[in-house]
């Protein structure tokens, strides 16, 4: 089956916010789902046109929805890793369970490297689950030493 990747458009909202649902459910964070996809789906409203989030769809020859993914690129600044002031952050690569195992999150992956590449930007990370690690690694993605922590407020 020959699918396609294509950027994501405001009509692919729907399908983007469940991909973000999904993905957390079956990494088993507990969230609250139905508040996540309306506030994603509000986010994304906003997120898509002004190109804050840029994203990337899978679909099959049939126009149904395989997976997606999303970029946001960050302003960083310069440091031991590269003088670029940007940094493009991968998230929500998603491919729903019936279309595994044909390759798209490697070709969503590529799409999303292809338009970092295009504009210029040095430095992708990304969040990585276990199911998306070895695709990661392969890739040639490496676990950062950066002491990275978290705080909510």
């Amino acid at each position: 089956m020959a699918y396609s990747i294509r950027p994501a458009t405001i009509a692919d909202i729907p399908h983007l916010a469940r991909h973000r649902e999904l993905m957390f459910r079956e990494m088993g964070i507990p969230a609250e789902f139905e508040d996540m996809a309306a506030a994603t789906e509000l986010w994304l409203r906003h997120a898509i046109p002004s190109k804050v989030y840029l994203g990337w769809i899978a679909e099959s020859p049939s126009g149904e929805i395989a997976g997606g993914s999303g970029l946001i690129v960050i302003p960083w600044p310069p440091g031991p890793m590269t003088m670029d002031p940007r940094c493009g952050f991968v998230f929500n690569v998603y491919t729903a369970a019936s279309h595994r195992k044909q390759g798209l999150a490697r070709r969503l992956m590529d799409a999303m490297h292809d338009y970092c590449r295009n504009e210029g930007i040095e430095r992708v990370v990304l969040n990585a689950s276990t199911f998306g690690k070895p695709l990661y690694d392969a890739m040639g993605y490496v676990v950062a030493d950066e002491p990275m922590m978290r705080y909510r407020l």
